[in-house]
């Protein structure tokens, strides 16, 4: 299965591009699934039909999905949900206020997870494409796989085995104080079961082969910013960006005044996008005089973002931004192919690492690992700059 996942700053058109690229790969015989994990779903507006959280279709060989949080929390954290409940509620909350309390923070970005392993896992459909939530949300949701793993092998696991080896000494005195039972290893197991498939779910994710992350932008400062900032933290999780869609272009057909000042501004911040996301190809979508709503706009959309190209492949392979310890800090390695040495110039300033390349800047938005530490000089091997970070002394 190829797993495709368009991500960006609310409100960039992240829904359009996902189904306009679903509708080009039904097309080109692909059974596909658009799968939205936005808690906020647009993804039925976008079709212009009602979609739920089973998969519903939406033409021949094309399947939309709307995550559905309390379906997919019972099927997988029932048990654990009903016994937190009874926690609550012998501690002197009511039982409406047990049961919205036994739903712990975060929850739906796990379970959206949860969900895309099942997809993959059971193997029904060639592409799957996730309208996910906004940046910000779907970093966090991106990097549970990698953070889940210390917790789960260096608390729960050693704590299970404690819980388990005391509770049949400790229940008989437990249950008439605290007015519930301790957890048994039913009940234990269901965490660490729900890790292992987060785990499992993050190896396909870092396999550049299989997933891949489009990110979509504005050419708007802020806009830029946040996908740049992005693009780093997927680095750091070693997940692959393969692409770059830039989205609401006015046209050079738009010759209204009004819109001079944008488009000047546009044409200052489509270079960037350009410069700064280099080596990643970027393909530019024009502003519609219309909302994408159907699939007869969705058509003409789907022929502007993929022509005649299929959208399943993979545009770009290599990793262009990694992160790696080395004694005494770290070293950022970013692909800058052909680039001659004498002429890459660095700056820092707070989390941004500004690189410059004849009379070209690009503004590298550094991880907060990075952000605190000062450079400590750089170098080229092959195509491939290597800048090393220090503490500040």
């Amino acid at each position: 299965m190829r797993l495709i996942l368009m991500t960006g700053k609310g409100g960039v058109g992240k829904t359009s591009m996902a189904a306009a690229t679903g509708l080009r790969c039904a097309e080109l015989g692909y059974k596909t699934l658009v799968l939205s994990t936005d808690p906020a779903h647009s993804l039925a507006d976008s079709f212009d039909m009602p979609l739920g959280h089973e998969a519903k279709p939406v033409c021949d060989k094309l399947y939309g999905a709307e995550l559905d949080v309390l379906q997919e929390l019972e099927q997988n954290w029932g048990t654990v949900k009903r016994y937190i409940t009874e926690v609550l509620q012998a501690r002197g909350l009511d039982a409406v206020q047990a049961e919205e309390l036994a739903i712990l923070p975060g929850m739906d970005e796990i379970f959206g997870l949860v969900r895309v392993f099942r997809h993959h896992r059971e193997g029904n459909y060639d592409v799957l494409i996730i309208d996910s939530a906004p940046t910000g949300t779907a970093l966090r949701l991106l990097s549970i796989p990698e953070v889940s793993g210390w917790y789960m092998r260096r608390l729960y696991k050693p704590m299970e085995k404690v819980a388990l080896y005391l509770r049949p000494l400790v229940e008989p005195l437990f249950r008439p104080l605290a007015g519930f039972s301790l957890p048994d290893r039913e009940l234990m197991n269901v965490p660490y079961e729900f890790y292992e498939k987060i785990e499992a779910l993050g190896r396909i994710l870092t396999d550049n082969t299989v997933t891949s992350v489009r990110l979509v932008t504005n050419p708007e400062k802020m806009v830029i910013k946040e996908s740049l900032r992005a693009h780093a933290y997927l680095s750091l999780y070693n997940i692959s960006v393969d692409l770059v869609i830039a989205n609401r272009i006015i046209p050079p057909e738009v010759t209204d005044p009004y819109f001079t000042f944008w488009k000047e501004n546009q044409q200052i911040y489509r270079r960037e996008i350009i410069d700064n996301f280099s080596p990643l190809p970027v393909k530019e979508v024009p502003l519609y005089s219309r909302e994408i709503c159907g699939l007869e706009t969705l058509e003409k959309l789907k022929q502007y973002l993929c022509h005649d190209e299929d959208p399943s492949q993979v545009y770009y392979r290599h990793a262009t931004f990694e992160v790696k310890p080395v004694p005494n800090g770290f070293s950022l390695e970013l692909y800058l192919p052909g680039i001659p040495g004498e002429q890459i110039h660095l700056s820092k300033s707070g989390d941004e690492l500004s690189i410059r390349i004849g009379n070209h800047r690009r503004n590298v938005v550094l991880p907060q690992v990075l952000a605190t530490l000062q450079t400590a000089g750089a170098e080229i091997d092959g195509d491939r700059l290597l800048i090393r970070f220090a503490e500040r002394h």
